[in-house]
C-alpha cells in the first residue's frame, strides 16, 4: 500500500509507519530521512525503528541529523527505554550543552527509569545534576551580592 509521502518537503512523513519504505528512501538518497525517523519512532515498535534512527543520526545534513536525535528522544518518551544501539549513538555524539544530542539525552534521562540507564548515562545524570545545582547557587549568590550593593549605594 503506497501512501503519498513527500520526501522533498517532509509532508506526511511523521505518519510513516513502514520501515521498508524508510529503507527504500534511504537507498534512493531522499531528503527528510530524519523527519521520517521521527514518524517511525511514533508509529513502529522500538526494535524496528531503532536501526533506522541510528542511520539517520549519521546523515550528512545537520538538520536531518537533528531530527534523528529528536526521534531518539521521542522513542525514549514513548517506550521508557532505548536500544543498546541508540545508547551507543548518543554516547558517540557526546554529552553536554553543545552536543546535537543534548535534547535526546535529556529526554532519555527524564523518561527512562534511572535503573535502566547504562552506566555512562547514570554518571552523566549525576554530573549534570551537580552542575545545574552549582549554577543555581552561583546565580543566587550573584543576585544577592547585586541586591546588597544596590542597597548600600542607596544610603
Amino acid at each position: 500500500m503506497t501512501k503519498d509521502w513527500d520526501w522533498q518537503t517532509g509532508e506526511r512523513l511523521l505518519a510513516l509507519d513502514d520501515p521498508a519504505e524508510w529503507d527504500a528512501a534511504f537507498a534512493r538518497g531522499e531528503r527528510s530521512l530524519g523527519t521520517a525517523a521521527i514518524g517511525l519512532a511514533f508509529n513502529c515498535p522500538l526494535d524496528e525503528a531503532s536501526p533506522r534512527i541510528v542511520r539517520a543520526m549519521r546523515l550528512p545534513d545537520v538538520a536531518q541529523r537533528g531530527f534523528a536525535f529528536t526521534a531518539a528522544g521521542t522513542a525514549a518518551r514513548l517506550n521508557s527505554a532505548l536500544t543498546p544501539e541508540l545508547y551507543a549513538a548518543l554516547r558517540a555524539e557526546g554529552v553536554g550543552r553543545r552536543s546535537i544530542a543534548v535534547n535526546a539525552i535529556d529526554d532519555t534521562l527524564t523518561f527512562v527509569p534511572f535503573r535502566r540507564l547504562p552506566t555512562w548515562l547514570k554518571c552523566w545524570s549525576v554530573v549534570s545534576t551537580v552542575r545545574n545545582k552549582l549554577d543555581v547557587w552561583r546565580l543566587s549568590l550573584a543576585y544577592a551580592m547585586t541586591d546588597a550593593w544596590n542597597a548600600v549605594r542607596r544610603r
